[in-house]
């Protein structure tokens, strides 16, 4: 058949499928090996996996695992040594650490509803460009789970000696990633203030330039750090973003405004804190750090 991929071999095949009228999670294999026969004779292998249709209890799971059909489907198709577009169809982070190596690419669709497929198909053939990003940090083992807003604590250097113990956070991908069929560059991050307190607006700029060749969208992300807090800080917080569209070579100045009180933590009181000290701001690859010259503390447990 002729498709928006222009190519007349393509083969739709179900290596493994729901087992109608039986538990949510019932599943037929038997379609495995015909599936596999089938993939050595195209160039690509785009395997969709993931969950069935599910509604709040029904989708109750003990194990993030994703089902070992589907990862023995999976494995069979890369050991075919055609390429593997795996599609992530699921509504939560379903663990695949044993697949992503094996991939050409990955796409996580979530649940997409009934015309996610006419949208996939537009991204997979070039018609429309990618540009999600990740709302969660997706993890790599069930014990593996963190936020991107982890304690600093939290995080260990590598400790040299006999056991060379590599403390290495395992997440398969954290909050935000996410990659496009053209690239970005970021510069010249700018503020109009470097001391300030807890009174003052907060602006910044940023130069983002399209760098690829092909129209995209961008998600420019502020986040920023407290350096010197007197209890344990989040290693970062995410306080403002834009979505823009560049065409290649085109540069875009995108500038947030922030309270500075929206820099301030919840302390043991129960109350938020703007303490004195420096606060590093990330947008990108770009960094700066300004400083707060006076404590705040709120009255009540609401930041006003």
């Amino acid at each position: 058949m002729t498709n928006k991929f222009g190519s007349d071999n393509i083969v739709f095949e179900h290596g493994v499928a729901y087992e109608e009228h039986k538990e949510w999670t019932a599943e037929d294999a038997s379609g495995i090996e015909k599936a596999v026969a089938q993939a050595k004779n195209v160039d690509y292998i785009i395997a969709c996996v993931g969950e069935n249709s599910y509604a709040e209890t029904t989708g109750n799971i003990s194990d993030l695992n994703l089902s070992s059909n589907q990862k023995l489907l999976v494995k069979r198709l890369q050991e075919t040594g055609k390429p593997v577009i795996l599609i992530l169809n699921e509504g939560r982070p379903r663990l695949i650490h044993d697949l992503v190596d094996g991939c050409k690419a990955i796409v996580n669709i979530m649940l997409p509803g009934n015309y996610g497929g006419d949208a996939l198909a537009d991204l997979l053939s070039g018609d429309e460009n990618f540009s999600g990003r990740l709302p969660f940090t997706y993890p790599s083992h069930p014990n593996s789970f963190t936020t991107y807003d982890f304690k600093v604590c939290e995080a260990r250097e590598t400790m040299p000696g006999t056991y060379n113990y590599e403390a290495h956070t395992n997440t398969q991908w954290w909050f935000g990633e996410g990659m496009s069929y053209t690239t970005f560059e970021y510069s010249n991050l700018e503020i109009n203030k470097s001391s300030f307190d807890a009174g003052d607006i907060l602006e910044f700029s940023i130069m983002v330039k399209n760098t690829g060749n092909r129209k995209g969208k961008e998600t420019v992300m502020l986040y920023s750090q407290d350096l010197s807090a007197s209890i344990i800080p989040d290693n970062r917080r995410l306080r403002n973003f834009k979505k823009i569209e560049l065409t290649p070579g085109e540069s875009q100045t995108v500038s947030f405004s922030i309270n500075a009180k929206d820099l301030a933590f919840i302390g043991s009181d129960g109350k938020w804190h703007l303490e004195k000290g420096e606060y590093k701001i990330t947008v990108g690859n770009q960094a700066t750090i300004i400083n707060c010259v006076s404590d705040f503390t709120s009255e009540t447990n609401i930041l006003n």
